[in-house]
């Protein structure tokens, strides 16, 4: 592959650093200086493994840097053609890589009625499309519950609006919508919007509720970010003013339906 070394400048040059691309990977720093430097060439193991993060086939390293360019931009994202729900995502990739990083979560539920459950998410951008990623740790240590949910999912961005799709990870997925925008055009430390759920305290019963989101940045200290997870009270001084703010408005009621109904 006489383009291979210039080929994977160009892919890494994509990413925010060689360090995050490696962790990525999970392939050794130093090791993969050595592949870009063109000291030695990668194994087809970790070809392979390189170009499957970038959904590309390890041949395409081998195409001629414009071609390779080309390919890289226009990622095969192997869909099924009749599948028109998800063709909607990524929508504007550009306007959606300006939220890429972590985030703290912030929502009411009827599961804990006066409360805000606090919990963390990323975007994450793979292969064309922008994952995401959530974890929501509850503990009621009065009635003995300790639970730790995850959540995948996808996110489109239109209108100004970012959507997502999640499900939980398990034996007994469900899945949610949340719907965020930004404050204003220069504002991206908090989206806010409305989150669409069932709660699990409660029957199972569909809710929606105010959600806001507080951008925490693209690598901050995941052990801090989890411990802030968990339900708190609106007075909590954990609680940044513009969430309080938001979420504690009158007209921020959580809607639930009826069991009755």
């Amino acid at each position: 592959m006489p383009h291979l070394v210039e080929n994977l400048k160009i892919a890494c040059a994509t990413q925010r650093s060689i360090s995050h691309l490696c962790r990525a990977i999970d392939i050794n720093r130093q090791q993969f200086n050595r592949y870009i430097n063109g000291q030695t060439r990668p194994s087809a193991h970790n070809l392979a493994r390189i170009a499957k993060y970038f959904d590309l086939d390890a041949a395409d390293f081998g195409l001629a840097p414009r071609l390779f360019r080309e390919r890289l931009r226009k990622p095969t994202l192997d869909l099924n053609q009749s599948s028109e729900l998800l063709k909607a995502f990524p929508g504007d990739l550009t306007a959606l890589r300006r939220h890429i990083g972590y985030f703290q979560t912030y929502h009411r539920s009827p599961s804990w009625p006066g409360m805000v459950v606090c919990s963390c998410s990323r975007f994450v951008e793979k292969g064309g499309l922008v994952h995401v990623k959530s974890m929501e740790r509850l503990r009621d240590a009065g009635n003995g519950i300790q639970q730790f949910s995850k959540y995948v999912g996808l996110a489109a961005f239109y209108r100004n609006r970012i959507f997502i799709t999640e499900r939980v990870v398990g034996p007994n997925p469900v899945l949610s919508q949340t719907i965020l925008l930004p404050f204003d055009e220069y504002q991206r430390v908090y989206l806010r919007g409305t989150t669409m759920g069932i709660s699990w305290r409660r029957e199972n019963l569909p809710y929606a509720s105010r959600m806001i989101w507080r951008h925490v940045g693209a690598e901050p200290n995941l052990r801090e970010l989890l411990s802030r997870c968990g339900p708190l009270p609106l007075s909590s001084r954990q609680l940044p003013p513009t969430v309080r703010s938001f979420l504690a408005d009158p007209s921020a009621e959580v809607y639930a339906v009826p069991a009755e109904y």
